[in-house]
């Protein structure tokens, strides 16, 4: 069975990050790597209190992975966002997709964890887009095989969008299947700024991309949405 590597990139997750670590199977074929931006709380310990092994990284989701992939000694990773649940079964699904004839890499389909309405349909646009277009986003725990990821160069050192960049990547490799399980993910960024304004900023950060505007305007979009500093 191939071992598989979890890495999960961190900052300032301490209420989080044992939750979701909780989640993963613990045996000698799975990994966890929590990769720390900088945290000013306890994440670190707490990953560390659940076996994670914790590595440094300078803060940013591309560079914080692709530092979690240099130390991974998998042959799958999983990119797992730090308020991101597995679901059961999660690991015979990964080992068995990731055998597929043509397969470059995959995701879960996406339930957020809410309640409120609005959240079934942005559940069913999300896993309308990942299966129809193959472009499943980082909150979908992306997995690969590690020898395809070193040979892509892993994630491009981009502030926003890595995820974005790099299934468009990953898609001319192969098929990127999707599990008919979902992942759940936190609805807290969608709360911030409500329904309406978080998908018209998401959608005004795509363009961007798509556009080639500055990084720098990407990020500051992305901030509006999510409320960070």
């Amino acid at each position: 069975m191939p071992r598989v590597s979890v890495i999960v990139p961190a900052l300032d997750e301490a209420s989080l990050i044992g939750r979701t670590l909780g989640r993963i199977n613990r045996d000698d074929n799975v990994e966890m790597i929590v990769v720390d931006g900088g945290s000013r709380d306890r994440t670190p310990e707490v990953a560390r209190g659940l076996g994670a092994t914790v590595v440094r990284s300078r803060r940013g989701r591309a560079p914080q992975m692709n530092r979690g992939a240099e130390k991974a000694a998998g042959e799958i990773l999983l990119f797992l966002h730090a308020d991101t649940l597995l679901p059961e079964g999660w690991i015979d699904r990964v080992r068995e997709i990731s055998a597929w004839p043509n397969t470059a890499g995959g995701a879960f389909e996406l339930r957020l964890d809410t309640t409120l309405r609005w959240s079934r349909l942005i559940e069913r646009l999300a896993n309308l887009r990942s299966r129809v277009l193959q472009m499943p986003y980082g909150d979908q725990a992306i997995f690969i095989s590690a020898d395809l990821f070193r040979r892509m160069g892993g994630y491009k050192d981009l502030p926003i969008m890595e995820d974005f960049e790099f299934v468009r990547r990953l898609r001319r490799q192969g098929q990127v299947r999707i599990v008919p399980f979902p992942v759940t993910t936190s609805a807290r960024r969608w709360k911030h700024l409500g329904m309406w304004r978080t998908t018209l900023v998401n959608q005004a950060i795509v363009l961007a991309y798509l556009l080639g505007l500055s990084p720098n305007l990407m990020k500051r979009l992305y901030r509006m949405k999510s409320g960070d500093s």
